[in-house]
């Protein structure tokens, strides 16, 4: 299970809150972490055969709340395997999920979203007993009915039901007969409405086409981009880069898709596979256009054995390529296909990086200067404005490597694996 950071503060909030409940009955939280009774906590379920993801709604009602915390109680084997936008973690049938530092603010009147994604065997219909700081809520099931207060009978016999889901938006029978269903392991919640969802299904010759173009950015060597139909994440096809070693082997494929007009902050999340583990020269492998920064590249790739961020304006890394900062980093796997997600908030000047759907502390620049890791990053104002995506190989020095790439997806919101 994936566990993002998290401060302390709203865990010891909600201990403290827990304590009061326990020794007066009532649910009394003091404090900018209360809730009313007004909270609601709207389930929006994506399910197909043995999987699912989930979009939840926060909403504290007519009283803001600092920091938060939501539980919910699942009635069958569903097990959460991951969380975006909180910390989650999972007792028995008991889910918690907790603000990061960057959501705990919510107004009055005002929400905050945050996802999750697992697994189940027997099914299990929808959760029950929401809460928010202890405060029940009148959270909605999948079908979005809202839940009452004490849900026993009515939940399981009504909103819990799969037959509805199953047949409707996540189709069970369909899928798993027709083309889409193992379509790409079902795309994550938010996927098809990112501004690029690229399985590359759509290539149909050797080279790529249509919503990407070939480009050399430097010059043009050995370095090679096909559509490959023999090694894929999901479906039929990926791209794969031939990474020579050496510079002037540079090749990547563009995204011919409007990137620039998704605002401020932008997730990302790209399948990669490769076959040789990063080496001491520096490489890149994905790169996007910053218009603030004289339209050069901010630049993911590795060097000294591990994946590091890279401004090609003055070459500062992320982490610093000390032992220290570079043991916050972790190498890319090699031989197997890895989730790799970013999150790059250019009104705050803000990076964040997961791998496998875990948050990797040596590739999160949070705006405070820390020495390792982000000291060098911020030795000047940092404030992003990205237009493209491009994915590919780049080598600075003797390393050469063999990549796929599949499953590429670039939204407002953060998509998941």
């Amino acid at each position: 299970m994936t566990i993002l950071r998290a401060r302390p503060a709203p865990i010891l909030a909600t201990v403290a809150a827990l304590a009061a409940v326990a020794a007066t009955g009532t649910a009394l939280l003091a404090g900018p972490a209360a809730a009313a009774q007004g909270c609601r906590v709207d389930y929006t379920p994506n399910q197909w055969s043995g999987g699912f993801t989930a979009n939840i709604k926060v909403s504290p009602g007519d009283t803001a709340v600092s920091g938060w915390t939501v539980t919910w109680t699942y009635p069958g084997d569903q097990r959460v395997t991951n969380g975006w936008n909180a910390t989650v973690t999972q007792s028995g049938s008991t889910v918690t999920a907790r603000n990061v530092s960057y959501n705990g603010s919510i107004p009055a009147g005002g929400s905050t979203e945050f996802g999750v994604q697992g697994t189940f065997s027997a099914g299990g219909g929808a959760p029950t007993g929401f809460s928010l700081n202890g405060v029940p809520c009148n959270g909605a099931g999948p079908t979005g009915a809202p839940t009452t207060t004490v849900p026993t009978t009515a939940p399981p016999t009504t909103a819990p039901p799969t037959t509805a889901p199953p047949t409707t938006a996540p189709p069970t029978s369909a899928p798993p007969t027709t083309a889409p269903p193992p379509t790409t392991a079902p795309p994550p919640v938010g996927c098809a409405g990112a501004a690029l969802c690229d399985g590359f299904e759509n290539q149909t010759g050797s080279t790529p086409s249509g919503d990407w173009t070939v480009v050399n950015p430097d010059c043009a060597g050995a370095g090679t981009a096909t559509v490959d139909t023999t090694t894929a994440h999901s479906g039929s096809r990926a791209v794969r880069i031939n990474g020579a070693a050496g510079y002037c082997n540079h090749v990547f494929i563009r995204s011919t898709k409007n990137l620039g007009s998704l605002g401020s902050v932008r997730y990302g999340r790209i399948w990669v596979r490769h076959t040789t583990a990063q080496p001491t020269d520096h490489t890149t492998m994905m790169a996007m256009t910053d218009a603030a920064d004289g339209n050069k590249d901010l630049r993911m790739g590795g060097q000294n054995g591990a994946m590091q961020w890279n401004r090609a304006s003055d070459d500062a890394t992320l982490p610093e390529q000390s032992p220290a900062g570079v043991a916050q980093s972790l190498p890319l796997p090699t031989n197997r296909w890895a989730c790799l997600e970013f999150m790059v908030d250019g009104s705050a000047g803000q990076l964040r990086t997961w791998l496998d759907g875990a948050a990797v502390p040596g590739l999160t620049a949070d705006g405070v200067p820390t020495h390792d890791i982000d000291g060098q990053w911020y030795n000047r104002t940092w404030r992003p404005q990205l237009t493209d995506l491009k994915l590919g190989w780049e080598s600075y020095g003797g390393g050469s490597d063999t990549l796929w790439y599949d499953d590429v997806a670039v939204g407002s919101s953060r998509i998941g694996c």
